[in-house]
This record gives structure tokens, sequence and C-alpha cells, in this order.
């Protein structure tokens, strides 16, 4: 029992703690916040399981963590407010071309995160940028300035 109880508790530790230092996907992650989340895992994995390392035990911190994901997602589908608490809102980096500084801050986010995914839309200036979405997952959203 106490497996169940160290699993479901380093689950949600794990999941306060990514959601509190990133919001970029797997493939904006830095190699530094790699090492973090899979140290943070590797840390909580020697505390669920302990001196019982038995097959038994390690399937059952493997089941108790599976259940509480699809939980947690099936959670997030039926209300709003638990989707935003687990995952975020977006949030507006650039709007009309100004940089608003307290999401940049707030963030982490570096100019040149921005402009990274502006050059992927094709986007050379910021001042051609309407708007710039972090979004939800951590992608960075480019909203073109339309041309008249």
């Amino acid at each position: 029992m106490s497996t169940i109880i160290h699993a479901a508790v380093g689950y949600f530790f794990l999941l306060l703690t990514v959601r509190v230092l990133t919001r970029r996907p797997g493939a904006q992650m830095t190699l530094f916040e790699f090492v973090i989340v899979f140290l943070i895992g590797g840390v909580i994995i020697l505390a669920t399981v302990g001196h019982d390392r038995s097959v038994t035990n390690c399937a059952m911190a493997i089941l108790t963590v599976g259940l509480l994901h699809r939980s947690v997602s099936y959670a997030k589908t039926k209300s709003s407010t638990f989707g935003a608490i687990v995952d975020g809102t977006p949030l507006v980096a650039v709007k009309d071309g100004a940089w608003q500084a307290e999401v940049m801050t707030g963030m982490s986010l570096a100019p040149e995160d921005i402009m990274a995914a502006a050059r992927l839309k094709g986007v050379k200036s910021i001042f051609n940028v309407k708007y710039a979405v972090l979004e939800r997952n951590g992608a960075i959203s480019i909203i073109k300035v339309e041309k008249e």
C-alpha cells in the first residue's frame, strides 16, 4: 500500500514541478530542462520503490502512475478549470509588435524564442507580428500583420 501512496504523491509532485518549471514541449525543451525532469523522476522512483525492488512492487508503482495519468487526463476533458490549473492558459507575449514584458519575464521567454518561432512562419521582423501567443502546450503561435 505504501508503494501506491508514494507513487501517487510522486506523480502529483512531478506534475506540479514540471508545470512550474516550464511550458515547453519536448522538442523545445533545453538540455538543462530535460536533465532536471529526468533527475526529479529518478529521485521519485527511488522514493517510490524504496528497498522493495520486487517486480510486483514496481508493477504497482507503474500501474498507479498510469491510472493517475489517465484520471487527470479525463478530469481535464470534463473540467476546463481543472485543465487550466494543470496545463495553464494561453498567454500573449507580443501584441501589435510590442513585447509584453510581464509575460516574457514571468514565463522566462527571451525575444530570441519568439523570433525563432516567427522565422519558422517566414516573418523577419517583430513589427510584422500582430500577436505571438505562448500556447498551453508550450508552443509559440505567430499571427502575422495583415497587409493592406
